[in-house]
């Protein structure tokens, strides 16, 4: 056989040819970018508040805490660009601390429920039988109550706090997460491979979480996209209550009742907060129907 010259092909690494991972992952989002349009400006807002929020001590023009009293419900200048609330505490720096609140409590509850509800429905799907008739009865008890008025009956039974916050949340969104999961695991279970791996003596774990669970992954980023929007909202209606996080700066917190008798005579306290927690909310809604739009097999083709 004839040898082959060098600097041939043949004789680079197969990792030399193909493209870099990193680059197939930039061409993917840049083609999401520009397929999406509004998908993209989800992006940025999120990344925007994202960014704020992280970088709140270093970015806010002043503590949040700080009361002026020769300040009250100063309308925006330049030197409080959001203007004061009523005991003279400057808006755009309660409003840039409020998003780490809002953020963070959609973030890990959304994780939270995710998890939870991902092992329940695949486990469901796959034993049945009584397990998952007892897993369903308790799913449709929770998903009768309303998801606000179930998330301040478990925050009245808990405690106002900020973790009991999110495990309230955790408990109200399970139950959407499991009927998805379990759904798509039921017609997983039953393709050839997992029939295969059954087959040949594969243990249940392994056949679970090694081979339906992964496969169950698109439909749960789709659905656990939208809880991002309804938990940031829900846990700024239970603030609005003051059932919520009340021991912290939060949007919810900046648009209660105590702060709404100050409305009409200063609408910016509630402008600001309101506004900020509006586009936060739009961008991840608008984020997860892009994702929709692209994981979801039977809308690929209109992309």
């Amino acid at each position: 056989m004839a040898r082959q010259p060098e600097g041939t092909i043949l004789q680079q690494p197969l990792r030399a040819q193909a493209p870099a991972r990193w680059r197939i992952y930039l061409r993917a989002f840049s083609r999401f970018m520009r397929t999406k349009p509004l998908g993209a400006i989800g992006v940025v807002l999120i990344v925007m508040f994202v960014v704020l929020a992280v970088t709140a001590p270093s970015v806010s023009p002043r503590d949040p805490a700080d009361i002026n009293a020769y300040n009250i419900l100063a309308s925006p200048t330049s030197e409080h660009l959001f203007g004061t609330d009523m005991l003279g505490r400057d808006m755009l720096s309660r409003t840039i601390w409020g998003s780490r609140v809002s953020i963070f409590v959609g973030l890990v509850s959304m994780l939270g429920a995710s998890i939870v509800g991902a092992i329940l429905g695949v486990t469901s799907a796959y034993f049945v039988g009584k397990f998952d008739l007892i897993v369903q009865r308790f799913i449709d008890a929770l998903t009768a109550f309303p998801s606000l008025l179930l998330a301040m009956a478990l925050v009245a039974a808990f405690g106002s706090s900020f973790y009991n916050v999110i495990a309230a949340l955790v408990i109200v969104f399970t139950p959407r997460i499991t009927r998805v999961v379990r759904s798509v695991a039921l017609s997983i279970k039953e393709m050839p491979y997992v029939e295969s791996s059954r087959a040949i003596g594969a243990a249940d774990l392994r056949i679970m979480f090694r081979h339906i669970l992964p496969n169950t992954f698109a439909s749960l980023i789709i659905v656990s996209s939208g809880l991002i929007g309804s938990a940031i909202v829900i846990e700024a209606s239970l603030s609005f209550l003051g059932v919520g996080t009340t021991n912290l700066v939060s949007w919810g917190g900046l648009l209660s009742g105590e702060v709404m008798q100050f409305f009409t005579a200063a609408p910016w306290i509630v402008l600001f907060p309101g506004v900020a927690l509006t586009l936060l909310v739009f961008g991840v809604n608008v984020l997860g129907d892009a994702l929709r739009d692209v994981l979801d097999p039977r809308l690929r083709g209109r992309n």
